[in-house]
């Protein structure tokens, strides 16, 4: 019982990273800011949303895009400044268009490239159809049958 304890306590770390000083009163607009931090990377820990890291940075990109929808900027608005101030890298999901396009494509392009090679050499392979000579033929008899 105290490890199922311990294993969902540390499962549910990542939820306890968004501090209470940090929670909006009204709860459509804590609820939008939740859901647009959710998509929002950390520069520190790279694979984490900022909702989830505990980084200094984290803290106050939550802070400052509650401002920003305090200050009444849309979601897309708020998506947009951040993105503009720390690029593209700060999105959990890059956009599928232009230039990341090619980023997307690429992996399962590379996998159809490299199946279509191996199965043009493996179809292009001679098929070794040369008799044993009658030294290996000997040798071979002899092994199977000890």
């Amino acid at each position: 019982m105290k490890h199922l304890i311990l294993i969902l306590l540390l499962l549910a770390g990542p939820a306890f990273a968004v501090q209470p000083s940090e929670i909006l009163s009204d709860p459509v607009l804590e609820s939008r800011a939740r859901d647009i931090s959710a998509g929002l990377r950390c520069p520190v820990c790279q694979n984490e949303s900022i909702d989830e890291s505990n980084a200094p940075i984290s803290h106050e990109l939550r802070v400052l895009l509650r401002e920003r929808l305090v200050a009444g900027d849309t979601d897309q608005q708020v998506v947009d400044f951040l993105v503009a101030r720390f690029g593209e890298f700060i999105l959990l999901q890059p956009d599928r268009r232009g230039a990341n396009l090619i980023l997307w494509a690429a992996a399962p392009l590379m996998l159809l490239i490299a199946l279509g090679v191996g199965w043009f050499t493996i179809r292009r392979r001679p098929a070794t159809t040369e008799p044993l000579t009658e030294t290996e033929q000997a040798e071979l008899d002899r092994i199977l049958d000890a």
